[in-house]
């Protein structure tokens, strides 16, 4: 045996531990699925042509892009440390500006989805 290894009957299950693996925030499977039907709709429409998604330990982040090599002109974001206050859910343009943000999801979605938007007259 070289220096460091010990033999496997000398490990004890419990005194040995790995660090806890990093909590993320992710989008839930409803939530993904309202995101990527928009996404459909817009890239059908030709405006949008692809997407990335990122889950960081505070937020997960959906970003939207014209071109793939350009930067995202939107970013829906879902931070629950905001979520009693201004609202989990946020829609930010290139510009950094938020656009919409709230409580719900698909109310924070209609700033992008403007043809189901109804007027009554």
């Amino acid at each position: 045996m070289g220096f460091g290894e010990i033999e496997p009957s000398a490990w004890r299950g419990g005194e040995v531990r790995a660090p806890a693996p990093a909590s993320e925030v992710t989008f839930s499977r409803r939530e993904l699925d309202r995101i990527l039907s928009l996404y459909g709709r817009k890239v059908a429409a030709g405006e949008w042509r692809d997407y990335a998604i990122d889950f960081l330990k505070d937020r997960a982040v959906f970003s939207v892009f014209r071109r793939a090599s350009e930067f995202p002109i939107y970013r829906i974001e879902k931070n629950p440390r905001l979520g009693r206050r201004q609202g989990a859910y946020s829609v930010i343009s290139a510009t950094g500006h938020i656009v919409r943000r709230g409580q719900e999801l698909d109310r924070v979605l209609r700033a992008l989805d403007r043809s189901l938007s109804v007027v009554a007259g």
